[in-house]
């Protein structure tokens, strides 16, 4: 009995870690997001984890602008995107691969697919 006790913790920290490693959402994350109107505009993500809080900005035509309220619990996020006068709530989904993240976006529940920049 000590033995499964033992090999499934073990196990369960393999995982946990395995995860950590792969699941690094810091860096930039780029999409085409569509407006009400039905166009679509490109838009870029640069995040930054600390544990938990999620910071960063957005990046867009119109500019860039910070991220705040930011949290990351598992495989979900959540943040507001503070663009000029407007405070437009995200959360999303981190996929364990590493290379997309599910985003709602504003109470329209817009949804569009991030993907992971690779800077050469």
């Amino acid at each position: 009995m000590k033995r499964k006790i033992l090999i499934t913790t073990v196990l369960l920290c393999c995982f946990t870690a395995a995860f950590a490693y792969f699941a690094d959402i810091n860096g930039k994350w780029s999409a085409m997001l569509k407006g009400p109107d039905g166009n679509e505009f490109p838009i870029t993500y640069t995040f930054k984890s600390d544990g938990a809080t999620l910071t960063g900005t957005v990046t867009s035509e119109i500019g860039t602008f910070d991220i705040s309220d930011g949290m990351v619990k598992g495989d979900s996020l959540w943040f507001t995107a503070n663009i000029n006068t407007m405070k437009i709530k995200n959360k999303g989904k981190y996929y364990a691969d590493g290379d997309s993240i599910s985003l709602h976006v504003g109470a329209r529940s817009t949804h569009t697919t991030l993907k992971r920049v690779i800077e050469k």
